[in-house]
């Protein structure tokens, strides 16, 4: 039972369509792990001890609270304060059985909600409608699972005699997807509270209150078990290409763009050494051509790359993937904000720790100091 670990206390909910508290699954729980991933969207994995009941079947099985393809939301009380980490979808079972009594198990593993997006091709013409307006659409068609589309508009409105967006055997999140890389924008689907999510597609958030520091070498201030940071010269990218003048026919180069990650967190950031040539904007007008610019040097990854394991206890509350968070006791050269792009959190009987991945564009930081 992972109840009232220093505490620590795990919320499991579960069900087919609306999931609801399971206080009887809590007592064969043994280990549970979730992962927010920036980039890759958010998974969990559940372990439960099973034991057979009169008729010789696993009884946590018959009760049906953890079919595949129902509903699961995963949480954690840290002293009064409750955080959801994910809400999803059962896709996977694994049966272990066992000639030791006892030592049977289930391990149950599944897929944030945008999973449900992703079930069914379609065809579909979009006349006159803007990039924004599309996912709109498509995320709003779920809003039976709870989901809140936030969603950053888009200036590039294509006119039906130009050009008519299309989705073509597709799924919805595919077509997200690609019209997020298309802008240079990100999409996930992330708890808002229990049992409501928000669908976000837009730029990687950087702005809003950082959250509380990673302290490294600080003496009782210390909440980090590791870290350690990697500089990849190679891994900031600048993109180059042309479009095609629609009056005069003549080939214009499409002049080097900046990210559109913003603000910037680092004081000196990594110059990209490495150059793409953009094949696909020959033929685009100028407002599309530049798009694509822009959307290629915003998905290149960052030069700066920071994990490590934190003190769940030592630092008091949740890391949450997306968001800033400040280091400090890192020295000048890796101190300061950084964007978190993932974050596994680990419930075990002993312990409960988070490891993250953070990174940002270049060295040096901004501010003399970060939030506590």
């Amino acid at each position: 039972m992972l109840d009232k670990l220093f505490g620590v206390n795990v919320i499991l909910w579960a069900g087919a369509t609306i999931p609801r508290p399971a206080p009887e699954l809590s007592a064969a729980l043994t280990g549970v792990e979730v992962t927010n991933d920036a980039a890759e969207g958010d998974g969990f994995q559940l372990t439960f001890t099973l034991a057979k009941n009169r008729v010789g079947e696993y009884g946590l099985l018959q009760r049906g609270a953890l079919d595949v393809f129902n509903r699961v939301i995963i949480g954690v009380m840290i002293g009064a304060m409750p955080s959801a980490l994910i809400d999803g979808i059962v896709t996977h079972h694994e049966v272990a059985p066992s000639n030791e009594p006892g030592m049977s198990t289930l391990t149950v593993k599944g897929r944030d909600l945008s999973v449900l997006l992703g079930l069914k091709q379609r065809d579909e013409a979009y006349q006159n409608q803007p990039d924004f307006l599309i996912v709109t659409r498509l995320i709003a068609s779920y809003a039976q699972y709870g989901l809140v589309p936030r969603v950053t508009p888009t200036t590039d409105v294509p006119i039906f005699l130009d050009r008519i967006p299309r989705q073509t055997a597709e799924t919805d999140l595919q077509v997200i997807r690609r019209l997020a890389e298309k802008n240079g924008f990100v999409f996930y689907v992330e708890p808002l509270t229990f049992g409501v999510n928000t669908a976000y597609w837009g730029p990687a958030s950087r702005l809003g209150l950082p959250q509380s520091a990673l302290t490294v070498d600080m003496g009782s201030h210390t909440n980090v078990r590791r870290l350690s940071f990697g500089n990849d010269a190679l891994a900031p990218v600048a993109a180059e290409g042309t479009f095609t003048e629609p009056f005069t026919g003549m080939s214009i180069p499409i002049p080097a763009l900046p990210s559109l990650r913003v603000p910037p967190l680092a004081a000196s950031a990594g110059q990209a050494r490495r150059t793409v040539r953009l094949s696909d904007t020959a033929n685009r007008g100028p407002i599309q051509a530049a798009l694509g610019a822009l959307a290629r040097a915003t998905n290149a990854p960052d030069a700066v790359e920071g994990t490590g394991e934190l003190d769940s206890i030592r630092y008091g509350g949740v890391l949450r993937a997306r968001r800033l968070v400040g280091v400090r006791g890192a020295g000048f050269s890796y101190d300061g904000f950084y964007y978190v792009r993932r974050v596994t959190h680990r419930f075990t009987k002993e312990d409960y720790t988070q490891s993250f991945t953070i990174s940002r564009e270049g060295t040096g930081t901004l501010l003399p100091v970060v939030i506590p």
